[in-house]
């Protein structure tokens, strides 16, 4: 069977609003027909949280710490919670919901698109697989998350190595089209991850730092040698073509495409009233 070609975008590390509000034209020129199936990867410049659609910031971010961090801070248009994006490479996917590979429904949609991570991590030597909570309790507490941290716990079909969470993935559809992104970790540094948040009190964040430690796990933490980004992107480069059975092709954003990107980044993620507003 012949494979279908994708768009390949490597932005390279860039500003917490553009990387939002590229992902958000890429949806849009796919909703038009303007541009293929698009893969992207992409780094942060500075390191950022981002936080869920959703998310309250007053109640659940310490600003305070964002700030002496020197982290940047936006607001996604997807769902989920909070990430810090430092040591990492961050994927996304756009493709239309009536792609006759899509299931219609959505954590079907993320096992298939999250196909291409998983063959990801084996190219690295890494034995994942995929998240299915197995008991009711697991099933509810993926409904209502007890933290306002993101790989606090694996959802439906997220890539798991020896029980630990290793991609953190979040998915919106707008416009008739998928918008999936996530975060593949190198390396995480716990303590300033859990900086950010506000807790009742001091026993709680140690609870949850301690819990999380049992969740979640970074590349490098399973690997005697480290990976580095270049190696990370040539592995899932690979294993996207592999699990989507398809073909990438790089691709330079042109100027027009830029001043596009630059008038949404204007009027929403470089915007107080966007960012803040819940």
């Amino acid at each position: 069977m012949e494979q279908e070609v994708w768009r390949f975008i490597d932005s390279g590390d860039c500003s917490p609003e553009f990387n939002m509000a590229l992902d958000e034209a890429l949806l849009e020129w796919h909703s038009k027909g303007v541009i293929p199936p698009t893969i992207r990867f992409y780094g942060w410049n500075p390191a950022t949280l981002s936080i869920g659609y959703f998310q309250k910031v007053e109640k659940e971010i310490d600003l305070e710490a964002v700030k002496r961090y020197g982290l940047g801070f936006v607001r996604r248009p997807t769902g989920g919670r909070g990430v810090l994006h430092d040591k990492e490479l961050t994927y996304s996917v756009i493709v239309s919901e009536d792609h006759p590979e899509m299931p219609q429904t959505v954590t079907e949609a993320y096992r298939v698109i999250s196909e291409g991570i998983l063959e990801g991590f084996k190219k690295l030597g890494l034995d994942a697989y995929f998240a299915v909570p197995k008991t009711d309790e697991e099933r509810e507490g993926l409904k209502n998350p007890r933290s306002a941290v993101c790989f606090d716990a694996p959802s439906w079909y997220e890539l798991v190595v020896e029980g630990r969470k290793v991609a953190g993935s979040a998915q919106t559809r707008q416009k008739g089209v998928i918008l999936q992104h996530g975060s593949i970790l190198l390396d995480i540094d716990e303590d300033k991850l859990f900086d950010l948040f506000k807790y009742p009190n001091d026993r709680v964040r140690e609870r949850m730092q301690r819990n999380f430690k049992n969740k979640a796990v970074a590349i490098n933490a399973l690997r005697e040698t480290p990976v580095t980004i270049a190696e990370a992107k040539d592995a899932f480069i690979y294993g996207f073509e592999k699990g989507l059975n398809i073909q990438l092709e790089p691709y330079e954003l042109t100027e027009q495409e830029m001043d596009y990107v630059n008038t949404i980044i204007k009027t929403r993620y470089a915007n107080d009233e966007w960012n803040f507003r819940r």
